[in-house]
């Protein structure tokens, strides 16, 4: 028997890893699909009346075998993939593309939604039945079901074109990530770095069986290269492998994204929709690209003067300690650093002993367990796709609530970044309650043979942050999956995620475990003094620079004529008017830029903001309550991690908060309003 089309015998019914092979996937979705095929089948042939039971609820199970089957696999695509799974992505790929044109493009099936739409008012359905209703009917009017026949055709050949070429920019980025590697035999080029990188490339080298130290483009390696490496000449040499990913080369990406944008547009134009980001917002809380571009141009304009005035004090301070040149892009991160640690005089290696991943972790934990009543059990006897991840139930009370797998560390077979997803998404299915089978994924430091997992405290905002998405799932209270947990419009996803990072910098929290790993010493009130001061460095060159990836990515998907000129000269003539830092002739961000181009976030990067003008708003309600005040956060659960998208965002918000968020709390946390 296939263990991924078998119900799980398993406590939960969690996903039977040590029993799923590589080749059990293609047989599984081949099968799975044949099954959801059949399922819409009997729909269309039933003889009845087209009704909520017999037609929206009923499409809303079908394909579930499939759903499950694509969870695991894609999820474990990303985090622990193989050259055989990335065939398999690329193989099925049409496949699923032509299942979804098949149920989207269906006449006799979209014939039965409509009539059921078409007669909602007297129906006499709940909140959640009308709401899937209407999700159900706009979802095949946005995937082509009103398309006249000419059309159809070429509306399916473009999504499965699509589809591929995502996938192909995905691996792209993946292998030009892992073909870098900067091998160190001369202790002397070491200049600068700590113990802790010196050691962690020390054994990255010994894991490949190398001589000297190893330094690779993923983060945790890249990172500390970049600001601890005295020697500007290889800084520039790893930045700029950095910063050419997927440009030229065996692993290109340049056409994969022209392809791509193209694509879009041309769907989009198929639905009717003026460009593709008009099509993609309609359904967001922005709703329309100029809402989105005018959110963007407000801020560049408000926070671009801190960002100017920052690269002003960092140049002055490089030209004080003998640094006669200009700052450039791989010389930031370095001479950043240091002023950071003599203004503020700490530095990052002397915070990390504090933060002990397993400490944090579960401190992490005792936060859920504060704000909504969680408890978090390991559970030691569940199988994992990988020896690093760990497994715990959480429960409320009595009651559980959904498994959590967390997988922490850097590996080849994983793809950069830290992530949420699911294996099993919340719903109810035949009176029976399924929980959700949660994935947490980030690529933080591993141990080293005496030395724990150490965190710099941008990764613990990290942990709080994907955490976050965790609770919006684990959290969840829904019939339908679809419109549970982090199913909701992309520029509200990211509000349950970021409010997470802002008890980073409360001292209750910070005292609940940042304890040194070795003496057990509370982290010194002088350190957390020193933390918060420090919250706001170079706040306007960091919101400068997420506010250029949304800019980039409206002008990738603005609608107007394919640029004639490269890929590196398009993103150097978007990003040019709002520059800080120079921009580098042949380089650039874009062919390795996975949020937009295989990700979701395609004409949703600005999301991050957006949300975060959410989330400064929604904690300086916390704040003003409470940090820890259990009503606040009762109404917060109620109103917002449990209602997925049961109703419209700015509803949802309005109905906890009392009102629309502003920006302000944002920029004036962030220091980013002129004091008069």
């Amino acid at each position: 028997m296939n263990p991924l089309l078998t119900p799980s015998a398993l406590p939960f019914g969690a996903p039977a890893f040590d029993k799923i092979k590589t080749e059990h996937y293609l047989p599984a979705f081949k099968k799975a699909i044949e099954m959801a095929r059949s399922e819409v089948d009997a729909i269309c042939a039933n003889s009845d009346t087209p009704s909520f039971p017999n037609t929206i609820d009923a499409l809303a199970r079908a394909g579930q075998a499939l759903e499950d089957v694509s969870n695991i696999f894609f999820n474990l695509n990303e985090a622990c993939t193989s050259e055989r799974m990335q065939e398999i992505a690329e193989e099925v790929s049409p496949a699923l593309t032509e299942y979804s044109m098949y149920v989207r493009l269906n006449r006799p099936l979209f014939g039965r939604v409509k009539a059921v739409y078409e007669a909602r008012e007297a129906l006499n359905l709940n909140p959640e039945q009308m709401r899937l209703l209407e999700e159900t009917y706009k979802s095949f009017s946005r995937s082509g079901a009103n398309l006249p026949e000419k059309d159809r055709a070429e509306y399916s050949a473009a999504q499965e074109e699509l589809s591929l070429a995502s996938l192909r920019f995905e691996k792209n980025a993946l292998d030009a990530t892992n073909a870098f590697v900067l091998e160190i035999t001369d202790e002397k080029d070491l200049e600068g770095m700590p113990a802790f990188v010196v050691k962690a490339a020390k054994e990255e080298a010994a894991a490949r069986g190398s001589q000297g130290w190893v330094f690779t483009l993923q983060a945790p390696s890249y990172g500390a290269f970049m600001s601890y490496s005295a020697n500007r000449g290889q800084r520039e040499k790893v930045w700029r492998a950095y910063n050419t990913r997927a440009l030229g080369g065996k692993s290109d990406n340049s056409g994969n994204i022209r392809r791509i944008v193209e694509l879009r547009e041309r769907i989009a134009r198929l639905l009717g929709y003026k460009s593709y980001s008009y099509y993609a917002l309609e359904e967001r809380m922005a709703k329309d690209p100029e809402t989105v571009n005018a959110f963007l141009a407000d801020l560049m304009a408000k926070t671009r003067p801190f960002a100017l005035k920052e690269m002003s004090e960092l140049r002055e301070y490089a030209a004080s300690k003998g640094f006669e040149e200009d700052i450039m892009p791989w010389d930031f991160s370095y001479w950043s650093r240091r002023l950071k640690e003599d203004r503020y005089a700490f530095t990052s290696e002397q915070l990390k002993p504090y933060f002990e991943l397993e400490k944090v972790k579960k401190a992490v934990f005792g936060l859920a367990t504060a704000l909504y009543g969680l408890s978090f059990e390991r559970e030691n006897n569940l199988p994992v796709y990988h020896p690093d991840v760990e497994v715990y139930k959480v429960c409320d009370g009595s009651r559980f609530m959904g498994l959590l797998y967390m997988d922490f560390f850097p590996r080849e077979s994983k793809r950069s970044g830290a992530w949420m997803t699911n294996f099993r998404e919340q719903s109810i299915e035949g009176g029976e309650e399924k929980r959700p089978f949660v994935s947490l994924v980030t690529n933080f430091t591993k141990p080293t043979a005496d030395t724990p997992s150490l965190l710099t405290f941008g990764e613990v905002t990290t942990l709080l942050h994907e955490f976050g998405h965790c609770l919006h799932s684990l959290l969840s209270e829904g019939t339908y999956s679809s419109l549970t947990g982090t199913n909701v419009v992309r520029d509200f996803v990211e509000l349950p995620s970021q409010i997470m990072e802002n008890w980073a910098f409360e001292k209750e929290f910070l005292n609940t475990f940042a304890r040194h790993y070795q003496t057990g010493e509370l982290i010194p009130e002088e350190n957390i003094d020193r933390l918060l001061a420090a919250k706001n460095y170079q706040a306007g060159y960091a919101f400068v620079r997420q506010l250029q990836f949304g800019i980039l990515d409206m002008a990738w998907h603005s609608g107007e004529n394919l640029p004639q000129t490269g890929v590196a000269e398009f993103e150097a003539s978007v990003c040019a008017p709002n520059a800080v830092v120079p921009i580098i002739d042949g380089t650039a961000m874009s062919p390795s830029f996975t949020h937009i181009f295989s990700g979701g976030y395609s004409a949703g990067y600005y999301s991050y903001k957006w949300a975060e003008v959410l989330s400064a708003d929604a904690f300086d309600y916390f704040r003003q309550e409470g940090v820890f005040n259990r009503e606040i956060a009762g109404s917060f659960r109620r109103n917002i991690l449990s209602r997925g998208d049961m109703e419209d965002a700015d509803v949802l918000y309005r109905k906890w908060r009392g009102r629309d968020a502003t920006a302000d709390a944002l920029l004036e946390s962030e220091g980013l309003v002129k004091k008069n």
